[in-house]
């Protein structure tokens, strides 16, 4: 970016991820602003910005992580302190959009992915760069913001992890994740199979009322194999498989896919996915399994899961977050940026 262009660019991060707001800012060609975000004895958050942000664009780096809402309130506060500064422009960028998956109204609960948008709008934030929602309805909520949620598979680097994937099959662990891994198809040409399985009614959503279908982990549903893997053991092939999803928390659906898919004769299996918060016991859960390896991408620092089980693999993202900050800042297409993107890139 050029000198000029960069001048007015101002990045700041919280305490969420400050490996990765170093990366961008790196690529960009700017410094990390002087934005210090701490804790009082009492655990309230305090921030502090050294640098005039006056008329600037301001770009705040933070992801969400186990420290969730900790992550919201630095977020919230970093984002109105740069608005009662008087900033130009204030962008969100947050790889991972926390709380995405509390995007639907259960039993007695509440949308709470569109409470954090109502709060993300008060705080003065006017754009935010996020990267593979969970549910592409969340950007409804943000009607007051511009959004720009960047597309794992326009970067297809998280598949050159895997060896040979132009001959490999995408699996879909369950049926409401095929659409998501007949996009992944479609652009890397490659074939599609879909997990289908029976799932057991639970107490609680009989007792809703409604007709959703209940959440229930793979382990407790009796799978077989769909199209596109081979089913009949006398005909038995040996498959190189990539099983997908935007995020891996609860590894139990995985391993569970996994040991079907062994017994379907599947040589090497790969879980590829873009956010790997990796919760719990989840690495010895995938040291154990069949699982050969996990490639998911920087959104979320994961450095503690990685020694703990060389099977997780890091595809490094920032180039196409800062590239989508540079875009947006030049006011250049994104859409040209994400239809342009192959997968030698």
């Amino acid at each position: 970016m050029e000198k000029s262009a960069a001048s007015d660019i101002v990045i700041v991060s919280g305490n969420s991820h400050p490996e990765l707001a170093e990366l961008i800012a790196n690529r960009l060609g700017v410094k990390n602003g002087g934005c210090f975000v701490y804790y009082k004895t009492n655990r309230e958050t305090m921030v502090e910005i050294a640098d005039s942000v006056r008329g600037k664009d301001i770009y705040i780096i933070q992801t969400g992580t186990k420290d969730v809402n900790n992550n919201i309130m630095e977020l919230l506060i970093m984002a109105y302190a740069c608005k009662t500064s008087s900033a130009k422009n204030i962008i969100g960028v947050i790889p991972y959009l926390p709380y995405s998956k509390q995007c639907k109204m259960r039993k007695r609960g509440c949308i709470v992915s569109k409470l954090l948008a109502k709060m993300m709008c008060k705080s003065g934030l006017t754009h935010i760069i996020t990267m593979d929602l969970h549910q592409k309805e969340i950007q409804g909520f943000l009607i007051v913001l511009l959004i720009t949620c960047v597309p794992v598979h326009s970067s297809c680097s998280i598949f050159k992890k895997v060896p040979d994937y132009r001959n490999s099959v995408i699996v879909a662990k369950n049926p409401g994740s095929a659409k998501k891994a007949t996009s992944y198809a479609e652009r890397l040409r490659v074939g599609i199979a879909v997990i289908h399985g029976e799932q057991r009614e639970s107490e609680s959503d009989m007792n809703d009322g409604r007709n959703s279908p209940p959440t229930v982990l793979l382990s407790s549903r009796t799978m077989e194999v769909g199209v596109g893997v081979p089913s009949h053991p006398a005909k038995k092939k040996s498959h190189r498989l990539m099983l997908l999803d935007d995020m891996v928390d609860d590894v139990q659906s995985f391993v569970a896919a996994a040991e079907v898919l062994k017994e379907q004769g599947a040589n090497k299996i790969y879980v590829l996915a873009t956010h790997g918060l990796l919760s719990s016991d989840a690495p010895r859960l995938i040291g154990e399994s069949p699982i050969d390896e996990v490639v998911v991408t920087n959104t979320i620092p994961h450095e503690i899961q990685k020694s703990q089980c060389s099977k997780i693999k890091t595809v490094d993202i920032s180039i196409l977050i800062a590239e989508a900050i540079r875009r947006i800042h030049n006011k250049e297409s994104m859409s040209y940026l994400f239809k342009n993107v192959t997968t030698e890139d």
